[in-house]
């Protein structure tokens, strides 16, 4: 089966499709990012007849409406938007949306008789051998433009300037190539396609699909759902991006998912600061109980999976509980309570957790149990327990959307427990926490999920720091403090061991900078002689059952104090079973 059909159309025929809507470029799908010399660049290559590249358009399929008639579907723009978007400022004229959301314009200067292009600026304006904006060339009367030029420049060569406007203002009439996509393929065999063709390689993910289907659908009030995806994700990293919104933005600014999200403008906490993909993925997989997102663009497009026709009735459906799920998420009492439990089982920094799907479906359990009228305290309790199942054993690492699918078909026709349960027995039992997990923790790798489970637990118990007396190591991790050696790193390269020797998990522990300076490069067995006197002031703790009591709760043996180079490996066995049995004693306390 042919897949695509490749063409050659006018440039004038191409924006006017855009400007008639005929092809669907979402306002915000991507802000335009090029600088305005790419777009200058762009201008150049047209008059001088140089290719500039394929579009590529996906056209939507046709959907059945209520009444019998057949709305046909609009083409999507997957890849040029750039392109699309510069031509649209250059020549047309038009606002484009840029990095911070502004509308702006990008004004475009010819030179007719050097014949070259340029960005305008103060000095062009001033400069009467410059047409300072293309578009107005290209949109004017070119009779007139030529007899004005000629006025200001009298000494010019006529013929030359005639030439050279007549070819700027056929830029329109040049040709750009169109790939466009069958109707009839699926988003899988689509992003396929997308990859092979894209140059640079650039993967199209899944969300992409999702977000451009959104965007274009102006029945369903699209546009205003990918703002308020897009909008949410940029205020929780930025706040300061209020602002913009309120001053460039004033429909959005009336609608109702602004207000639901105002609460960001004053949000400073990064713990969990999703992206368009993480959100579209949250709100998607409790709302409709599906993990591909494939299926949420066949949705949107109205699918029937059960006849294979399109139906407008099911994209309305599936466009009115998206926006349902988007809701959901972006609540403040949803969002600002899943935070709340997550601190509570020691998550108290994003770089303690290392996987953002185990984090999305921790949010997808909070948000599904709660909808299934769980009790507050079991939604706590169950959404802690899951999250730190699924890191430890890398549920989400890999084939994800399958995970997602799997999970929450479960929860949503089983009791919680039940499937927790039996997770457990088949994942994380005995031999798990006693070979399993030991193993894991055998590697140097410091933002290994083992080793952020391990500081975490650390956080729920409220352990100080490694011989500290009074700081904990949450105020270490809160406060950015540093990861150090228990050997320390300089004693055991010198004694010649290489990297992934001494930067060893057991041998990694979190202790106040100063404590380590005063360390310094010496055995374990010589500090700890130290440590034990009053006068050295390596550390506060005063007696040895405070020494002890710290030693235990930083999972160190007691009999490091006697330890040195000899000892390095035997030291490690011991401290990984420490490790080991305290990660399992967190959990199973959750």
């Amino acid at each position: 089966m042919q897949k695509y059909s490749v063409n050659q159309y006018l440039i004038e025929t191409v924006l006017a499709w855009v400007k008639g809507n005929e092809i669907a470029i979402p306002e915000i799908q991507r802000p335009f990012v090029w600088d305005s010399s790419k777009v200058r660049d762009l201008m150049d290559s047209l008059y001088q007849g140089y290719p500039v590249g394929y579009l590529i358009v996906w056209k939507n399929p046709n959907v059945r409406l209520k009444d019998g008639r057949v709305s046909e579907g609009k083409k999507i723009l997957i890849d040029g938007q750039q392109r699309i978007t510069a031509l649209t400022a250059a020549i047309l004229g038009q606002y484009v949306i840029n990095g911070v959301y502004e509308r702006v314009k990008i004004k475009i200067a010819f030179h007719p008789i050097d014949e070259k292009f340029e960005v305008q600026n103060s000095a062009i304006l001033k400069d009467k051998t410059w047409l300072p904006d293309i578009s107005e060339v290209v949109n004017g009367s070119v009779l007139k433009i030529v007899r004005e030029y000629l006025k200001l420049n009298p000494e010019t060569n006529e013929e030359k300037i005639e030439k050279s406007v007549a070819s700027l203002v056929n830029i329109p009439k040049k040709q750009i190539g169109l790939v466009e996509l069958s109707s009839d393929l699926d988003i899988e065999t689509v992003t396929e396609i997308f990859i092979r063709i894209n140059s640079k390689g650039v993967v199209l993910s899944q969300a992409d699909f999702a977000m451009s289907k959104i965007a274009s659908s102006a029945e369903y009030n699209g546009n205003e759902l990918r703002k308020a995806i897009d909008y949410f994700c940029h205020l929780a990293v930025a706040p300061e991006f209020y602002k913009h919104i309120v001053d460039n933005d004033n429909e959005f600014a009336k609608t109702d998912f602004f207000r639901q999200m105002e609460w960001l403008k004053t949000e400073n906490d990064d713990l969990y600061d999703p992206n368009y993909n993480d959100l579209i993925r949250v709100a998607f997989t409790s709302q409709f109980e599906r993990g591909k997102l494939s299926d949420l663009v066949s949705l949107l497009s109205g699918r029937n999976f059960e006849t294979r026709t399109f139906e407008d009735n099911i994209a309305e459906q599936s466009f009115a509980a998206l926006r349902t799920g988007v809701g959901k998420f972006i609540n403040e009492t949803n969002f600002k309570r899943f935070l709340m439990i997550i601190k509570s089982a020691g998550f108290i920094s994003s770089k303690l957790i290392r996987s953002k799907n185990a984090l999305n479906f921790a949010y997808i359990v909070y948000l599904k149990l709660k909808e299934l009228k769980y009790s507050e305290s079991d939604i706590a309790r169950y959404v802690c327990k899951w999250l730190v199942y699924s890191i430890l054993t890398s549920r989400y690492s890999a084939s994800p959307e399958s995970y997602f699918d799997y999970d929450i078909k479960q929860i949503s026709n089983r009791s919680f427990d039940d499937i927790l349960k039996e997770k457990e027995e088949a994942e994380l039992s005995d031999a798990y926490w006693n070979a399993s997990l030991l193993q894991s923790l055998d590697t140097s790798v410091a933002s290994s999920p083992y080793f952020l489970i391990f500081l975490v637990s650390q956080v729920k118990a409220n352990d100080k720091g490694f011989l500290s007396k009074e700081i904990l190591v949450r105020d270490l991790i809160a406060q950015r403090g540093d990861i150090h050696h228990l050997f320390p790193r300089d004693y055991l390269k010198k004694s010649g061991l290489e990297r992934g020797g001494y930067n060893q998990i057991a041998n990694y522990v979190y202790m106040q900078s100063e404590i380590n300076i005063k360390i310094g490069n010496r055995s374990p067995k010589n500090y700890f002689e130290l440590a034990q006197n009053p006068d050295s002031k390596i550390s506060g703790i005063s007696t040895k059952s405070e020494l002890l009591e710290n030693l235990r709760m930083n999972c160190v043996p007691a009999e490091i104090m006697e330890m040195d180079l000899k000892d390095y490996q035997e030291f490690l066995e011991i401290r990984r079973k420490l490790m080991a049995t305290k990660i399992k004693e967190y959990y199973l306390g959750l």
